[in-house]
């Protein structure tokens, strides 16, 4: 049986979601119950979403996950935009997880669309969302 742990942009988002620790270890100690809180929070919050939504019985039910899930990701951009204009993250740092952050967003989208198409879930029913690395 096939899982969220099977969607390609699941597995894409909690790898972003590592990358954000990972930055975020290095912000003002003063920033950790502020924006290093928030940008971690919405940064979990996209994956965790795909896969409660995932786990509904109803394609209707996981497409509102993805729009919350989305709506994670256009937070974590702001966030993060933010730190990088207080100088917390440097522009590469910046550009390499905004590019990670716009490819999870890009895939939320097509699922979106894939569940608007066909109505069904793409866990069971589409092989080009699901990952092959089993």
């Amino acid at each position: 049986m096939k899982t969220h742990k099977d969607l390609n942009v699941y597995n894409l988002s909690v790898e972003l979601v590592t990358i954000v620790y990972n930055l975020t270890k290095f912000f003002p100690k003063e920033e950790m119950f502020g924006l290093t809180s928030q940008i971690r929070r919405a940064a979990i919050s996209i994956p965790a979403n795909i896969a409660e939504g995932s786990a509904r019985n109803h394609p209707k039910e996981f497409k509102q996950f993805l729009y919350i899930s989305l709506g994670s990701a256009s937070e974590l951009d702001t966030l993060l935009l933010i730190a990088n204009k207080l100088d917390f993250l440097n522009k590469l740092q910046y550009s390499d997880v905004i590019d990670k952050l716009k490819s999870v967003s890009k895939m939320i989208q097509g699922l979106i669309k894939s569940l608007k198409t066909n109505n069904k879930s793409p866990i069971t029913n589409n092989k080009s969302l699901i990952t092959n690395n089993k």
